[in-house]
């Protein structure tokens, strides 16, 4: 009888697709190669084996993968709660752990535990903040607090059918939960494609600004390498400044340097009547940097960072290869209001 605070999530392979074969074999199972490993071994120890097999691979992932692997040797005990994802019918089977590490042959996924699997739970029943948490996706890790609850507090017997939903037609209004975690969502993409800018060296920096200017509907120059020549991109509707607003852009890509009041002062110089101006600076601005463009009789714009990573998204369907070459980004959906 499963009566614990805390679950072990075990994935049944990609996507779930071996999820009959943890049921009807009664068990679960990891691979990651062929390495021996033992309940003894710490982390470290399986990292280091890990790094002999494959010396190449990230360590960022031979770590994760050693952590894992720890777990399943050292961390799960004989007696605890394990569940697994089966995606086709949208139920996480529940179960005891019953043995300690075996292994099987002819299978990718040869390490294993038995399992006594005994209950169910629908994703549909659970609470956004738990599905969530399921949602993690790492191969094994633990489930505990609410989401634990949420799980036991659901559960029924294998058997037993499962009470499906209200009309999935009605639109619920989306809950608090749901609120963070779109939220977080967004705050973690915003923050991972200002990251993806911030790698590019000034010239694909350059080139990113052109790609946003020209996706607007601009026509533009971009200066060649070399000495500084007071803007670093022009813009107009024509390319050649015979047609208004004529846009004159300098970029600077230093990290953790604000550009202030002189060097704004001194990009404005020499514009004339009907120009515009665009100051990108990955750094950001001082104060006075803001104060002096505002004061400007010229119309100038700032960018920092957060501001140029708005524009790429704004405008990145309209970009040009070369502009998404720069920074690639994948389209995520998710369930409107």
């Amino acid at each position: 009888m499963i009566e614990q605070k805390k679950i072990w999530m075990i994935r049944a392979g990609k996507g779930g697709d071996c999820v009959e074969d943890f049921l009807e074999q009664k068990l679960v199972a990891i691979g990651f190669g062929q390495i021996e490993v033992s309940a003894d071994m710490d982390k470290v120890a399986i990292e280091a084996k890990l790094r002999e097999q494959s010396p190449k691979a990230p360590k960022g992932r031979l770590s994760m993968i050693a952590g894992q692997m720890n777990r399943f040797y050292s961390e799960i005990h004989v007696g605890d709660a394990v569940t697994t994802y089966d995606p086709s019918q949208r139920v996480y089977l529940l179960g005891t752990i019953q043995s300690e590490v075996g292994a099987r042959d002819n299978h990718d996924l040869w390490r294993i535990r038995s399992v006594s699997w005994e209950k169910k739970v629908s994703r549909d029943v659970l609470k956004t903040a738990t599905r969530n948490t399921l949602g993690a996706i790492s191969a094994l890790f633990l489930i505990k607090g609410g989401a634990a609850q949420d799980m036991f507090t659901h559960a029924v017997e294998l058997g037993d059918s499962i009470v499906v939903p209200p009309d999935p037609a009605i639109i619920e209004p989306i809950d608090e939960d749901e609120k963070v975690l779109i939220e977080e969502i967004v705050a973690k993409a915003e923050e991972f494609i200002e990251d993806r800018i911030a790698k590019l060296d000034w010239e694909q920096m350059q080139e990113l600004v052109s790609e946003i200017l020209v996706a607007m509907g601009y026509r533009t120059r971009v200066s060649p390498k070399g000495p500084d020549r007071g803007n670093d991109i022009f813009a107009s509707p024509d390319g050649l400044g015979l047609q208004e607003p004529r846009i004159f852009v300098e970029v600077k890509h230093r990290l953790g340097t604000q550009m202030g009041a002189n060097e704004v002062r001194s990009f404005l110089g020499g514009r004339q009547p009907g120009d515009r101006c665009l100051y990108v600076s990955t750094g950001g601005f001082s104060k006075e940097a803001r104060y002096e463009a505002e004061r400007s009789n010229i119309p100038i714009t700032l960018l920092s960072l957060p501001e140029l990573r708005e524009l790429v998204v704004e405008h990145y369907e309209k970009m040009r290869p070369a502009g998404t070459a720069l920074v690639p980004l994948d389209k995520l959906y998710w369930p409107s209001k």
